[in-house]
């Protein structure tokens, strides 16, 4: 690094320190050396930039005016030139500096300025050199603790070989991957400050302080963590900030690895769920898939569905937050995060009594990571094995949904808790539930494909605002008339009257089965 002590050491430019400066001012890095002899050349030297003089400017102004000129563009330090006039540093200008804690070195008269200025050259060249060639080895440190799987603390650690920081890697959902112990607050502050568009440079975290922010990015280019470096920006050397943006790059492969893999578990539990819904005509594959899992297909098995809060997109990390619940007890558990649910499948060597009791747990679980959304979960009863999964998996995400809909009071219920059509329907093969559905509902879609009408529409919203004439009009920004014209087409359409009980029962329970067929 070039400053001046980098230069006072070389013997052969025959340097002499006059004057110290303030502490630590001859170790601070020096941006280059500047040669002036104006008498004001503080617009024209830029900050950090060590000036060389010969004191020309003395015919033109005092030494304190010259200093001070210097002390305003923020100059690293002086080194005065001696010549034949002045064999010497002038006093008034060593004072000068003393009262203001401006470095002052002598130069010998036998010394040209050239031979600082190819002094800082070498060393600069040298420093480039240095930092080059610490970069590409701790790029393949970094390559190589990845390569084998040592994760977000085998960055950090590499990085802490060079650099003594304190360091805190921090994703998205609040969970801290590696580095220094912070508490929930910081974290919570940490995954904040990723979501801000555009994030900011340094971030105050309770606890602790400033830290800066270094980006790691995912996959697709979103920010998918951070890495903390609990000092202030400005309080990094230019070596440390390269050195933490390189690793925050490296974390960035992590991460896309991380992803990747999520992405194909996923894959793999949504498989292992339409397996399960087959039958049958897919059982054979269940075993090896819940082998795959950790989890031993022979023994007896629980199936729970879950929804978080009242939007049809479930909370980012919810399903982190379910993992984690079951990691601390121990028990190998599928996730499937779908759409509109979460299926959880795993085993359970216990009473049904004591799966409700995980179930509430469970929610008490969720509702402190999710304050403020209500969590649903539908229990589904024990299976002998995975043989014996369908069943627990309807009934239970048919549990779920029905405590969803009704909006408040019970969170979680079992298969006989909750009557419904809907899970006398469940029970049915998809096929089954389709050829219903169909059998009622063709005549009306057809009419409707071949002539531009709406009466699907008008089925569904009629019996959506039970059977009220006037309420279904005006959804339907038509007249009575034209509403009670449609009822007729309908009811001539699928051989089912609307005013009686039983077909409007049918009616119903097609459009449902149609749903549930998909």
């Amino acid at each position: 690094m070039l400053n001046m002590s980098a230069l006072l050491v070389d013997g052969s430019l025959e340097l002499t320190l006059l004057v110290v400066g303030a502490p630590d001012a001859v170790d601070r890095e020096v941006l280059w050396l500047h040669n002036t002899e104006l008498p004001d050349p503080s617009p024209y030297i830029r900050e950090t930039e060590l000036v060389l003089t010969n004191g020309l400017w003395r015919s033109s102004v005092t030494a304190e005016a010259f200093v001070a000129a210097l002390v305003r563009a923020r100059a690293a330090g002086l080194i005065f030139g001696l010549t034949v006039e002045t064999p010497s540093v002038p006093e008034d200008l060593v004072d000068a500096c003393a009262r203001v804690d401006m470095p002052l070195a002598e130069l010998s008269i036998a010394v040209p300025f050239t031979a600082i200025t190819q002094a800082a050259a070498r060393i600069q060249e040298r420093a480039r050199q240095d930092a080059l060639v610490g970069l590409v080895r701790r790029g393949n440190a970094l390559a190589s603790s990845i390569s084998r799987g040592a994760g977000a603390a085998g960055v950090i650690d590499v990085l802490r070989r060079d650099h003594d920081l304190p360091l805190l890697v921090v994703d998205r959902l609040a969970r801290r991957l590696a580095g220094t112990v912070a508490g929930d607050d910081a974290l919570r502050v940490c995954a904040d400050a990723l979501t801000r568009r555009p994030p900011p440079l340094e971030v105050d975290l309770p606890g602790i302080g400033s830290a800066s922010l270094f980006l790691v990015e995912g996959a697709v280019g979103d920010i998918d963590a951070g890495l903390f470096c609990l000092r202030p920006l400005k309080a990094l050397e230019p070596i440390e900030r390269e050195a933490l943006d390189q690793a925050a790059r490296f974390l960035s492969l992590e991460v896309t690895k991380q992803q990747a893999l999520q992405a194909i578990e996923a894959r793999f539990s949504s498989e292992l769920l339409e397996m399960i819904l087959s039958g049958t005509a897919r059982a054979s594959e269940v075993p090896e898939r819940l082998r795959a899992f950790g989890i031993d297909p022979r023994g007896p098995m629980a199936v729970l569905t879950l929804i978080v809060g009242e939007q049809p997109i479930r909370p980012a990390g919810s399903t982190d937050a379910v993992e984690q619940f079951f990691s601390a007890r121990s028990i190998p558990v599928v996730t499937v995060a779908g759409s509109q649910d979460t299926v959880l499948v795993f085993p359970w060597n216990d009473t049904s009594s004591e799966l409700v009791g995980l179930a509430e747990q469970l929610v008490g679980a969720l509702e402190r990571a999710y304050p403020g959304d209500r969590v649903v979960v539908g229990v589904g009863e024990l299976a002998a094995d995975c043989a014996g999964l369908r069943e627990p998996l309807i009934r239970s995400r048919e549990a779920c949904r029905v405590l969803r809909r009704r909006g408040r009071g019970r969170q979680i219920a079992t298969f006989t808790d909750v009557g419904t059509h809907r899970m006398l329907l469940g029970l049915h093969d998809r096929d089954v539930l389709r050829r219903f559905a169909d059998d009622i509902l063709s005549p009306l879609r057809l009419h409707d494909g071949r002539n531009g009408t709406e009466l699907e529409l008008t089925l569904r919203t009629f019996l959506g605002n039970d059977s009220h004439w006037s309420t279904t009009a005006a959804a339907l920004y038509i007249h009575v008339n034209t509403l009670r014209n449609r009822v007729a087409r309908i009811n001539e359409l699928t051989g089912r009257d609307l005013a009686r009980l039983e077909d409007r029962v049918d009616l119903f329970l097609a459009l449902e089965a149609d749903a549930l067929a998909g």
